[in-house]
């Protein structure tokens, strides 16, 4: 017993620690020194035993109070020791949810089970749709073809041909689930796996249905109607609910989700729910002012251009851009204009070019007397 470490010291605790705080600490130490996430670490295994050890005097209210009143000698002589006090087989209900992913189920009766003949959600079908800008503005109706799972309708889902009926499987009775009983050096293990005799079914179909082969579902294409809302934008999915694969047992249909992949316009481009547009202009529409002709997603518009325009100036169209999804407003269109400079000028056409810049000169260039002004200091 002098060898022996303070149950507090071995759980990581104080002595004041509650009863929630003990078994909290228990389940940190058990899981991070359990043999089977340790494989051939002795330490490990020692650990483990003495995690345990204390856990057990430690969870008890009469032992712990020996224990902390009297030490080590306060407690059964023999724990520890395979005695009445410890007898190297351990309760593991507590350790069902941190140890049930590794054991398929639990330890003992830890583990939760799920019923394999519970009705059960069919799963979701995913597949991608391209439309057009304007489409995915102004919403459209799209006919898609799909692949999925439909309840046999000769056997209405139980796999069974017609007239029959499955059996409980008599090893798992029903559970699709039995229980491996091993000893280790810290005790008797319980573990669950599924049954080998109804693979994991929990039922036994002795004349399969021959249309499903014993499935209860049969694969079929199926064209569906979608509704694509107005504004949806592209990465964006819609989900239509029980188009997806049938469920199991009487469960529900999954859902068919469509991602949407919006393509590219050759004039537009959207921001959230604004459209973003370039508009070339002559020199002598930006100088003079011009009434232009726009396009839109509703087709063309007139805009003012106002004189002495620069180029890159961005003007705004309201209400002419995408709806917002839930349909309660509609963003702006923004143009920005650029000024394209004429190519292939003949000899007249140079002249008269240079005799209207040396008629200006820099008086009436205000952005190139700031800039210049600039460089100067």
């Amino acid at each position: 017993m002098a060898d022996k470490r303070d149950y507090y010291e071995v759980l990581g605790i104080s002595k004041g620690a509650s009863e929630d705080e003990i078994k909290k600490a228990y389940k940190k130490m058990a899981r991070k020194y359990h043999p089977d996430l340790n494989p051939g670490d002795k330490d490990a295994e020692e650990h483990f035993k003495e995690v345990n050890e204390a856990y057990e005097v430690l969870s008890d209210a009469d032992k712990k109070a020996r224990y902390d009143q009297y030490g080590h000698a306060g407690v059964d002589p023999n724990f520890g020791a395979g005695g009445a006090g410890f007898d190297g087989s351990f309760d593991f209900g507590d350790l069902g949810d941190i140890f049930g992913s590794f054991f398929g189920g639990g330890f003992g009766g830890g583990g939760r089970r799920t019923n394999p003949n519970a009705p059960q959600r069919g799963e979701s079908i995913r597949m991608s749709l391209a439309i057009s800008f304007e489409e995915a503005a102004f919403g459209c109706e799209k006919a898609v073809t799909v692949e999925r799972m439909e309840q046999c309708e000769t056997c209405h889902g139980n796999g069974c041909a017609p007239g029959t009926t499955p059996e409980v499987c008599p090893d798992c009775r029903g559970t699709g689930q039995v229980q491996v009983r091993r000893q280790t050096p810290m005790g008797v293990f319980a573990t669950s796996s599924p049954c080998p005799k109804c693979g994991g079914k929990g039922q036994i179909i002795h004349q399969p249905c021959k249309d499903c082969h014993g499935s209860g579902a049969v694969r079929r294409r199926k064209t569906i109607q979608a509704s694509i809302p107005a504004g949806i934008d592209n990465g964006q999915t819609i989900s239509i609910r029980g188009q997806g694969h049938a469920g199991k047992n009487g469960g529900p249909a999954g859902d068919l989700l469509i991602t949407i992949t919006v393509r590219p316009h050759e004039l537009f481009r959207r921001e959230g729910t604004s459209v973003l547009c370039e508009a070339p202009i002559t020199f002598t529409q930006a100088v003079l002012g011009a009434e232009l002709e726009i396009p839109t997603i509703d087709g063309k518009v007139k805009y003012t251009l106002p004189e002495g325009t620069q180029s890159g100036t961005t003007f705004r169209l309201k209400g002419k851009g995408i709806p917002s999804i839930n349909g309660r407003s509609r963003g702006d269109q923004y143009v920005t204009v650029y000024i394209e400079t004429p190519r292939n000028l003949n000899k007249e056409q140079k002249e008269a070019l240079k005799k209207f810049a040396e008629s200006v000169g820099e008086s009436n260039y205000e952005e190139r007397k700031k800039f210049f002004k600039k460089f100067k200091k």
